[in-house]
């Protein structure tokens, strides 16, 4: 079997006189849990339906799973987990049969005792008689990820899968993604949570259709060199104001009760850090590293919106 799951080369995909996905370049190793970036609008759903073999491209190609993206969609979608940002089961039936439903679409052997091993891995057996539509946001999500897991795909495909539940749900998710992936899966995850970003084992950022970075994730702050000073006091509107209109700093981002300064000069970031200081002396400042956080603002901002 190839080392690598996802390996496509300048996929484009256009709706009228709109490029929504522009010549995009992606290798997945196998076994990776591969982070998706990106502003609402950007492109990432409709990639992960051009990998998946959902929607064909307009020009590009490449393999998935051994598979040729344009050639061979169904042998894709086969062997391919996919959960959309939206519940998509049947709301009137319950866990065990949404779960039984999805095993027979898929053909399988050993029905019973695949829905219950789906039950158990994700914490589902004392609630497999409630209907999915009585459900939280937490519950839905494990059942998703159970009807996309249960036919044992390769690849797991998941678009924002943790947008709208809490933060104990999404950490049992991701304690699940983590599981898979010891065992061989291969995981490609859009998400706008840079906690979960920093999970992955690689990052690729897509702005309006354009591929901006793509890394291993460690390796991604010394790649943009951001550098950022922290802010902090009441009242910080005209310090914003200030840094906002000071050479060498190229982002302002509010952080509660705090500014974060940003700039890939050093020097020049910190002189007008330091003359907001003595424009207000109230304020406190003290150098930070740039997150993930600050980096992805930084990313999008110099991005061109494909509506414009």
């Amino acid at each position: 079997m190839s080392d690598t799951v996802i390996d496509v080369r300048g996929l484009t995909k256009r709706f009228g006189d709109r490029t929504v996905v522009d010549h995009f370049d992606l290798q997945v190793p196998r076994g990776a849990i591969y982070g998706f970036l990106g502003p609402n609008g950007s492109g990432k759903t409709t990639t992960i339906r051009m990998v998946c073999g959902l929607l064909k491209p307009e020009s590009g190609d490449g393999e998935v799973l051994g598979f040729d993206v344009l050639r061979e969609s169904l042998k894709i979608k086969e062997r391919v987990g996919y959960m959309t940002q939206r519940f998509s089961l049947y709301e009137d039936l319950s866990i065990r049969e949404n779960l039984e439903f999805i095993s027979r679409l898929y053909g399988l052997d050993r029905r019973a005792e695949r829905v219950d091993a789906s039950l158990a891995d994700l914490g589902l057996i004392e609630r497999q008689g409630q209907l999915a539509g009585k459900l939280s946001g937490g519950w839905k999500q494990r059942l998703a990820l159970a009807a996309c897991m249960i036919h044992e795909p390769e690849l797991l495909l998941l678009d924002e899968p943790t947008a709208g539940v809490d933060p104990k749900a999404r950490r049992d998710f991701w304690d699940a993604i983590r599981r898979y992936s010891a065992q061989g899966v291969t995981t490609l995850v859009s998400t706008h949570y840079m906690d979960e970003a920093v999970q992955c084992d690689s990052i690729a950022y897509i702005a309006y259709g354009k591929k901006l970075i793509d890394s291993p994730t460690a390796d991604i702050p010394k790649q943009i060199g951001l550098y950022g000073w922290r802010v902090a006091g009441r009242p910080l509107m005209r310090a914003q104001e200030l840094l906002e209109q000071s050479p060498g700093v190229e982002l302002v981002a509010r952080f509660g009760a705090e500014i974060h300064a940003c700039g890939k000069g050093p020097a020049a970031l910190e002189r007008a850090v330091r003359a907001v200081k003595a424009a207000e002396p109230h304020v406190e400042i003290a150098p930070i590293e740039a997150g993930f956080e600050e980096i992805f603002i930084y990313l999008m901002s110099g991005a061109m919106d494909n509506f414009q």
